[in-house]
């Protein structure tokens, strides 16, 4: 006979479990739980109750069953989650601008990116009272009237420059497209990676060296990549004397005078079609010969201009070092040949010469091909172009304003190689927080919508550090764990979830357990 025992244990509570009268002895089919109160004890005999099939009895030592009633679930919610990120939220000093919904955007948007409307139900699931939607409208006006993103800027740098290095920071800037008809005076269409016709506007994101968000911004989608979200972040922080690390997209003369007559110290990704001409006393002195870990250390003309009057006297056979005071009109400029590099490079150049062969053979059509010339409608492989870049294979350059006696060359190089950091936020930015496809198309709501991307941005890096895990694998592994609130016999229960190994590793990092 199954029945359902209840005993008392070592520490006074009450055990509930399922046993069975076999062999002239009990034997403990199943343990429910251990109570601690009478209304938790209801609870557990419910259900075990329930789980007796009819006819089967109950033995009881000394308790008396509860009032009969099925147990209702009052409410549910996933309270690990949205402590783990509260908690984050308010370490970062995020609370300081006291608007619960603007954090319920920012919480919906960590968990399950999704549209404004949309948030709604994710909060709901997690069991989070959720703003009307008309707050919501009114929360992204606000945003920009009290001055939200100066707030979470200010508290990023101060959390970057306790817990990290703010001396060196890391630029790159990406397109966030619009499924949208027609252009505006923000959303243009112009360069895009994806080759989209669709509007979009250019974002510049400034991480620390570790990847953590320092500033955030937009301009047109037709503009070029600008210094301006940096000179902002310098200015917003007085600062001076930091090193600014960017790709080649930000190699333009306006923009390194600009960062330069800041006073601020920029490492950029030199473009390989300057090589020939920054390396010229290289190839005159040593032809083409490299060795695998190469650096040449030397100067590169500041503009179109200073090139024609040859910044770099080839006559001499040792490089320059790049003077300031002398060299008014170059920069400093680092190449590295990297024998790895140089193979693959070798490789693309052949699928190219390749594709371009086929095109002139009439084999492919021809679409922006490299290496294929047009004279008079006939085509043919341009050689001189091929044997040019097979010359450079192998080579990387750098452009910065650090003197010699600053930064070695070895830490030029090693500083830029830091910039997987910026793109590794970029990519989170996109995929596990979704802030593309946009579909705001007023300036005040996209400005909204990139300072709740900022801000989750902000506090899913924090989560990341503390816990070396991504935010999504947090998710996933906090939010199925919910507490119950059971309405039973009169009295209201609340049930706590059994937390998994991983779980309480989690929290334990993050100092919630």
């Amino acid at each position: 006979m199954v029945f359902v025992r209840k005993v008392k244990t070592a520490s006074g509570a009450t055990a509930v479990q399922l046993a069975e009268y076999a062999g002239g002895r009990d034997r403990v089919i199943e343990h429910l739980g251990s109570a601690h109160t009478e209304a938790e004890l209801a609870v557990l005999l419910d259900l075990a109750h329930a789980k007796l099939h009819e006819g089967q009895d109950e033995l009881d030592l000394d308790w008396a069953r509860p009032v009969s009633g099925a147990p209702v679930v009052q409410a549910q919610a996933s309270q690990l989650l949205i402590h783990a990120i509260r908690s984050a939220w308010n370490r970062l000093g995020f609370n300081e601008i006291g608007d619960e919904a603007f954090f319920s955007l920012v919480l919906a948007r960590l968990v399950e990116p999704t549209s404004k409307v949309d948030s709604l139900r994710v909060l709901t699931e997690l069991g989070y009272e959720a703003p009307h939607r008309n707050t919501f409208t009114a929360t992204m006006k606000r945003c920009a009237t009290r001055g939200y993103r100066d707030v979470i800027a200010t508290k990023c740098f101060a959390h970057a420059a306790t817990a990290g290095d703010v001396t060196l920071c890391l630029y790159d800037v990406t397109t966030l497209y619009f499924e949208a008809e027609h252009e505006d005076d923000l959303r243009k269409v112009g360069y895009s990676k994806e080759r989209r016709v669709d509007p979009q506007v250019v974002v510049g994101l400034l991480v620390d060296r570790h990847g953590f968000p320092l500033e955030i911004g937009c301009f047109e989608g037709n503009r070029a990549e600008t210094a301006t979200i940096v000179r902002q972040f310098a200015d917003r922080h007085n600062l001076a004397d930091i090193a600014i690390v960017a790709d080649a997209g930000m190699l333009s003369a306006t923009n390194l005078h600009a960062l330069d007559e800041a006073g601020l110290r920029f490492i950029v990704g030199s473009r390989l079609t300057k090589a020939p001409q920054d390396l010229e006393s290289h190839f005159r002195w040593h032809g083409d010969a490299f060795t695998d870990g190469q650096i040449i250390d030397t100067i590169t003309p500041r503009t179109a201009t200073h090139a024609a009057r040859a910044v770099n006297d080839v006559k001499l056979k040792s490089e320059p070092v790049w003077n300031p005071a002398v060299h008014t009109t170059a920069w400093r400029a680092v190449w590295a040949y990297s024998a790895k590099r140089a193979a693959r490079d070798a490789r693309t150049l052949t699928l190219q010469e390749n594709r371009a062969m086929a095109v002139v053979e009439g084999e492919r059509a021809p679409h922006k091909t490299r290496f294929v010339k047009t004279d008079n409608g006939a085509r043919s492989l341009d050689e001189a172009s091929l044997a040019r870049a097979r010359r450079l294979v192998g080579l990387k350059g750098y452009v910065t304003n650090i003197p010699v006696d600053l930064a070695t060359a070895s830490e030029v190089i090693g500083n830029y190689h830091d910039l997987w950091r910026v793109e590794q936020s970029f990519r989170m930015s996109k995929t596990d927080l979704r802030a593309r496809p946009m579909f705001h198309h007023t300036r005040d709501a996209i400005e909204a919508h990139l300072t709740i991307v900022f801000a989750a941005l902000a506090v899913a890096r924090y989560l990341q550090n503390e816990t070396g895990l991504s935010i999504k694998r947090i998710v996933t592994t906090l939010r199925p764990l919910r507490e119950v609130q059971v309405s039973i016999a009169g009295h209201l229960i609340t049930a706590q979830p059994q937390l998994t190994p991983e779980a309480e590793q989690i929290l334990r990092l993050l100092g919630t357990h």
